[in-house]
């Protein structure tokens, strides 16, 4: 059935240029790299890590995320950067879709023990966001987290996300079905 409004993205938009590198306060946000895998692995060793996002990963499941993440650009599904200095990741940051007809995305991040507290990830929330809405086009990006993870409450919150409300029972981690936060930002908010 055809919409009677242009998508909010054109499709090839993504896919027909080079995923950048996003640049901030001595941050970069880069593409994926192969050699990367073995920060994944140690990433999703971190019981922190692991517990938020509910998964472990040997190398070569690793190696395979790194890799998929390039697949997905072209494909248009999701775009996912590691968050660096000159070369050591720091943590992921990841638009996990695109819905290319409303305009919307939901971003997941994560940052190594060692990067905790600097406020990497809020940088890079805030500046991915500043992107998509801008080079990209998105309209509304969300953020959800569990309840019981107020460091992501407050990455989402200092990063202009507003908290719209919690999604009842909605995520299943080792310890149970948790209650979800969900945050918003829509083109033209005031980050």
């Amino acid at each position: 059935m055809p919409r009677l409004t242009p998508p909010a993205i054109t499709p090839g938009t993504v896919s027909g240029s080079v995923q950048p590198v996003l640049h901030a306060e001595g941050l970069h946000l880069r593409p994926w790299r192969a050699r990367d895998a073995d920060a994944v692995v140690a990433a999703y060793a971190d019981p922190g890590i692991r517990r938020w996002h509910d998964r472990s990963m040997d190398h070569h499941e690793a190696a395979a995320w790194v890799a998929s993440w390039a697949d997905r650009w072209r494909a248009e599904t999701g775009a996912g950067w590691a968050i660096a200095t000159t070369d050591a990741v720091l943590g992921q940051i990841s638009l996990r879709s695109f819905d290319h007809g409303d305009g919307r995305s939901d971003i997941s991040y994560w940052v190594l023990p060692a990067a905790r507290g600097r406020g990497v990830a809020t940088t890079a929330l805030a500046t991915l966001s500043t992107w998509a809405f801008g080079a990209l086009g998105l309209h509304r990006i969300e953020v959800d987290h569990s309840v019981d993870n107020p460091a992501s409450c407050l990455v989402a919150t200092r990063a202009g996300f507003r908290l719209e409300g919690t999604k009842r029972g909605d995520a299943l981690h080792a310890d149970g079905w948790h209650d979800m936060h969900l945050h918003a930002r829509v083109a033209g908010d005031v980050s």
